[in-house]
């Protein structure tokens, strides 16, 4: 199997102008295509392309209430449907995954413009109501979707959000293992992480699969068994099932990219208590302001003798409090937070307590 990276992920959302609004009012996306009935959306749908450095996200609203959008929008809430892979010969890894064991949602279709031609084929997911799509590309950037999308102006302006770096799925208790051999099985995706999380509520355990490549990668987590119900229980509850808990956006510049955020209002997750007072005896040296570190809830992990990585949270805004964001920056670092999975998940279950409180104290 041969990706790559991330072509586009697209979100299924109820409202398609407020969706727009919460990407681009608070982390800089610009809506540069939409895509009406009359281009050829099917079922009457209507779609918003939004991009920002490498990253383009497709927002799509129902064009019924017997449209499958309109279905999965009924079980989950807006969530993230479908994660598109690139490929040079989407044929090829479409029969391949098929061959594999893969369920087909939609057989290889052409899509022609007068600039090129896309090859779009899909299969199912392991994961929930998740699909993967494979591209292939033979149009100029401009023509991103030809025939359904118009032509458009392409972003040159630098962002503070570069690309994709990762996504965080919550699958079901006892199903970790199984859903990791499946990503292998069909994909051809190999495990390259693994991590226990115990904490005075709740534990998970988590492994992280990725792509031949590397430039796709799933961070997955399940509850562990036997602890009290925390955050990946509340996701699997509130979203009905397993599937994209969180969003992982690169940042070249991290600090400066918080700064935007809180400008534009995005709500972060608050650091746990003491985190940053022993961040210095734990990483070491590093070239950002511990204060500015502190102010921002960024946090650290160290990798090697020289490479590191800075992570931050977005709270959900989601209105099951599901899907929230992840800024990331690496400094030649290739993990994902070893030492901060369980800073995150106690920083999660602070926001949960923070938000059941107001109710326990009205009763």
């Amino acid at each position: 199997m041969n990706f790559d990276g991330i072509d586009h992920l697209e979100l299924y959302v109820g409202d398609l102008d407020a969706a727009a609004e919460l990407f681009c009012a608070g982390f800089g996306f610009r809506v540069t295509c939409r895509s009406v009935p009359e281009s050829g959306q099917p079922h009457g749908r209507e779609s918003l392309l939004l991009e920002q450095g490498r990253i383009l996200l497709v927002l799509t609203r129902p064009g019924s209430d017997t449209d499958e959008v309109a279905d999965f929008l009924a079980v989950h809430g807006d969530g993230i449907k479908d994660v598109a892979f690139r490929t040079p010969d989407a044929v090829a890894a479409f029969e391949e995954a098929v061959r594999r064991g893969a369920s087909v949602v939609h057989e290889p279709r052409v899509y022609e413009g007068p600039h090129g031609r896309l090859v779009r084929a899909t299969v199912a997911s392991p994961v929930g109501d998740l699909v993967h799509s494979f591209i292939q590309r033979e149009t100029p950037v401009a023509d991103f979707w030809p025939g359904r999308f118009p032509l458009r102006e392409v972003p040159t302006a630098s962002t503070p959000l570069v690309a994709v770096d990762h996504l965080a799925l919550c699958l079901l208790p006892g199903s970790l293992q199984e859903t990791v051999d499946a990503y292998a099985r069909l994909l051809g995706f190999h495990e390259s992480h693994e991590e226990n999380v115990e904490t005075r509520y709740g534990g998970m355990t988590s492994k992280v699969v990725q792509d031949a490549s590397g430039r796709v990668c799933f961070a997955m987590m399940a509850p562990m068994p036997g602890k009290r119900p925390g955050q990946i229980d509340h996701f699997l509850a509130n979203h009905r099932g397993a599937g994209v808990q969180h969003l992982a956006f690169l940042s070249e510049d991290i600090l400066a990219a918080v700064d935007l955020l809180r400008a534009r209002r995005v709500p972060l997750l608050d650091s746990p208590r003491g985190y940053h007072d022993a961040l210095p005896a734990r990483v070491g040296t590093l070239a950002e302001d511990l204060s500015a570190l502190r102010a921002g809830h960024v946090l650290v992990d160290r990798e090697g003798e020289t490479g590191y990585l800075l992570q931050v949270f977005t709270r959900s805004v989601h209105d099951r409090g599901t899907l929230f964001f992840e800024l990331i920056q690496r400094k030649q670092a290739h993990g994902f937070g070893t030492a901060n999975i369980r800073a995150l998940y106690q920083s999660v279950e602070q926001e949960m307590m923070r938000q059941e409180r107001p109710a326990a104290e009205c009763g």
